[in-house]
């Protein structure tokens, strides 16, 4: 990092949400989102690459990493909301939005409903908010909670490690921070980005978009629906990430940080 990061604190609706920004003056800003029981550190590989030429806000969203205990409420519309008081509090009226999994999710509701505040965004292993799902999955997306709930923390945590990282270092750093987060919060957390999807036909993001997902990711239908997905919208450029699962940013950084570096520098 040639730009130290400042960490500071927010606190809203019962929780104190810490995040970390950088002071490149009036260069554009990234924001970077971390996906389910991750915190801001997931992104550590990417940082070095860009912290030159922008100005980067990164945050443990609520519930996770020290922005703990989340309170009561959770909700990808929360997290928006928390994200655009932040962003009001710094002065960042625009950004390129980098979300991985739930972190896309986030960023997708954020060019939903305020298109205005988002330049780009990157989309790392998440599903579409707003593509019409089969029937098919459907009826899993509404079994899942109940067959996680029967899980123990333990087996839950080792099977959700196993289907999001394919390198033992990541692995271990999931490890860490779902342990951290408990089980209570990681099922509350699970539900409700389950519960930002919404059918919105004929909706287009109309932003540009580089869509990524790791080549061995069997998480939902983030694979299966990617292609059709990015050929649906305007400007989407889609990658598969080779020797990845679903944290294709840490498990292949290198590979990643080249078409991630292409996709910014791109007019």
């Amino acid at each position: 990092m040639n730009n130290e990061l400042l960490e500071k604190v927010m606190t809203r609706d019962g929780c104190n949400i810490h995040y970390w920004v950088s002071d490149n003056g009036k260069n554009p800003w990234l924001i970077f989102l971390h996906g389910a029981g991750a915190d801001h550190k997931m992104f550590n590989e990417q940082l070095p690459i860009v912290d030159k030429e922008f100005n980067l806000l990164l945050w443990d969203a609520r519930g996770h990493g020290l922005s703990r205990p989340m309170s009561d409420k959770f909700s990808i519309k929360l997290l928006m909301e928390d994200l655009i008081e932040i962003m009001n509090k710094e002065g960042i009226e625009k950004a390129t939005f980098v979300g991985q999994s739930m972190g896309g999710n986030t960023a997708q509701e954020m060019a939903f409903y305020h298109p205005h505040k988002v330049e780009k965004l990157v989309l790392i292993d998440c599903t579409c908010n707003t593509m019409k799902l089969t029937g098919l999955e459907r009826f899993y997306l509404n079994l899942t909670p109940f067959i996680i709930r029967m899980y123990p923390w333990s087996f839950l945590i080792s099977a959700s490690v196993k289907a999001s990282a394919l390198k033992p270092h990541v692995q271990d750093y999931l490890k860490k921070v779902f342990n951290q987060i408990g089980k209570k919060d990681f099922i509350k957390v699970f539900l409700a980005t389950a519960a930002c999807l919404h059918y919105e036909e004929g909706y287009k993001i109309n932003k540009p978009i580089l869509l990524v997902y790791g080549e061995h990711d069997q998480t939902g239908n983030i694979k299966k629906i990617a292609s059709s997905w990015a050929s649906s919208e305007l400007d989407c450029r889609l990658v598969e990430i080779p020797n990845a699962s679903h944290c294709a940013n840490q498990d292949n950084p290198l590979q990643f940080n080249a078409v991630f570096r292409e996709f910014l520098n791109a007019q």
